[in-house]
């Protein structure tokens, strides 16, 4: 899985930006900007597993709910959002929890450089000036690493995130070999792309799972693989890598 991961993220570099990893305990972050900003991305990480880690110590349920949670209204923001996610997603609030990171740190970069990329287990948010070409990993899939889509320059940020049924380390009860999505936010995708995969068991559920993807508000793209089947509904554009 190393190895994927080199090449994967090897593919996913953007001519003219500065790439750099950065790790804090089990968060590894790649992450391209204008500049080396490793010790910005750094305390920026610290900071959002602070905040997360101090709220399940207080709450222990929102670590392992797999349905939404309610948070109080004095709930850091991070938390909250995650909360707002995962309801319209209607997963668990830690399906988002590495979009959340990956758009908390992104931000926070954005203050420092004019672009800003940042990977989280191929989790992504994005600010970009230029249309952006994604590596798509889908396991064993004839399609993973060879497929990738390409999203027009977007005005805003934006978080595309995968989510797996065949490979990975998180829940999911389905069999997807992958279910991305494209969202307004980094935190939906994440949450959304683990509810959607949830939902598919064969390839005859792709496109149910894509109508019922296109309902969530904010989600701007969908991609789902299973072996050789695909499904696309958006404003996305399949290439060969």
């Amino acid at each position: 899985m190393f190895e994927d991961r080199r090449i994967y993220r090897q593919q996913q570099r953007k001519k003219g930006l500065t790439s750099f990893e950065i790790t804090v305990q089990e968060t590894n972050l790649h992450i391209q900007a204008d500049m080396d900003l490793s010790g910005q991305a750094i305390q920026a990480v610290r900071r959002c597993r602070g905040l997360i880690e101090n709220h399940i110590r207080a709450y222990p349920a929102f670590a392992n709910s797999l349905v939404p949670m309610k948070v109080p209204d004095k709930a850091p923001l991070i938390i909250r959002d995650m909360a707002q996610a995962a309801d319209a997603a209607h997963v668990g609030p830690m399906a988002a929890v590495a979009g959340a990171v990956a758009e908390y740190t992104g931000q926070h970069l954005l203050s420092f450089s004019s672009e800003v990329i940042v990977e989280n287990g191929g989790d992504i948010f994005v600010c970009s000036g230029t249309d952006t070409v994604l590596t798509i990993f889908a396991g064993t899939s004839p399609l993973s690493m060879t497929t990738g889509i390409q999203v027009p320059k977007q005005d805003a940020a934006f978080g595309v995130c995968t989510s797996s049924g065949t490979f990975g380390h998180s829940t999911s009860f389905g069999k997807a070999d992958a279910v991305m999505v494209m969202a307004q936010s980094c935190m939906l995708a994440d949450a959304a792309a683990t509810g959607l995969a949830n939902q598919v068991k064969t390839g005859d559920d792709i496109p149910g799972t894509l109508e019922k993807g296109r309902q969530i508000p904010g989600i701007q793209g969908l991609v789902i693989i299973m072996g050789t089947q695909i499904g696309l509904w958006g404003n996305l554009k399949l290439v060969r890598l």
